[in-house]
């Protein structure tokens, strides 16, 4: 932030005052409040940008795996940050979407361009996917340097949140004996590394730990909790005014539509690949 010039000598001012008529020269002219006056080109360097949100109930594509469909008549885009350059963020933006950044936080990835960077150390036991690895999230000397990284990269192509994965790491069998003090640590640590980049943040599932981590996050993205009777644990989300992002793989619409849409979820059926098709509520 600049600073106001220094006031003028107090005999100069003296001398001004008794000037009758004399108008202040543009110099002279008070500085709009920070944040109050317009801007180019967004914020000032060095200052974060106000995140963007999404409301409860818009709708949004997840789309994480075949060639990028950017037709979805849709707000809210969710993709896959490592696998999408800047012009196609940018192409979005011309359609009117805001785009959400897909990146694992909680586990690692053989098949990134950064796999190499993790050592030995905090690699686990495989999280159920191919090539990936839960990671020890209580090495944040190794992990947050790493995380910073990508979401620089999700800042750098223009992405206006992030979706931070397979946050619940100490609910699973990952190899490390992580307690939930360790996973509330680690998750307010990818909080705040993508509010300081001027992004927004999601929850994802994570359901035990909503109610001390709804202040942390903006959203939620959460996979099949009507199909396990879990959506109430969503309520404090949408009851603080914050969108709970919301797919299920296997129930038929009927089932959790009428639910969602009295409850302002933002919720509809795909298929377990998140390719371009879907079924919203």
């Amino acid at each position: 932030m600049r600073h106001p010039s220094r006031l003028l000598l107090v005999v100069g001012a003296v001398l001004a005052l008794l000037a009758a008529g004399c108008a202040a020269g543009p110099g002279d002219r008070e500085r709009p409040a920070p944040g109050t006056g317009p801007t180019a080109g967004g914020p000032p360097s060095g200052t974060p940008r106000t995140p963007w949100r999404p409301a409860p109930g818009t709708a949004w594509q997840w789309q994480l795996s075949g060639r990028l469909d950017p037709a979805v008549d849709v707000p809210v885009y969710d993709i896959d940050g490592f696998d999408h350059p800047a012009s196609a963020v940018a192409d979005l933006h011309r359609r009117g979407r805001r785009v959400i950044c897909y990146l694992s936080t909680g586990a690692w990835e053989d098949f990134r361009p950064d796999a190499a960077r993790f050592p030995a150390s905090v690699l686990g036991k495989g999280n159920g996917w191919e090539g990936e690895r839960w990671l020890d999230i209580r090495r944040t000397d190794v992990l947050e340097p790493l995380m910073a990284a990508r979401l620089d990269m999700c800042r750098a192509k223009g992405f206006d949140a992030v979706e931070p994965d397979n946050m619940d790491g100490y609910a699973n069998d990952t190899g490390f004996p992580l307690t939930a003090g360790d996973q509330l640590r680690y998750n307010r640590l990818v909080a705040r590394l993508a509010h300081a980049r001027g992004m927004s943040v999601a929850l994802k599932n994570d359901l035990d730990q909503i109610p001390e981590l709804v202040g942390d996050f903006d959203f939620a993205v959460n996979e099949q909790c009507a199909q396990y009777d879990e959506c109430d644990a969503l309520r404090p989300f949408l009851d603080a005014g914050k969108a709970v992002l919301h797919v299920e793989y296997e129930l038929p619409t009927r089932e959790f539509c009428p639910s969602a849409r009295r409850t302002g979820m933002s919720s509809m059926l795909k298929e377990y690949d998140l390719g371009i098709w879907r079924r919203p509520c």
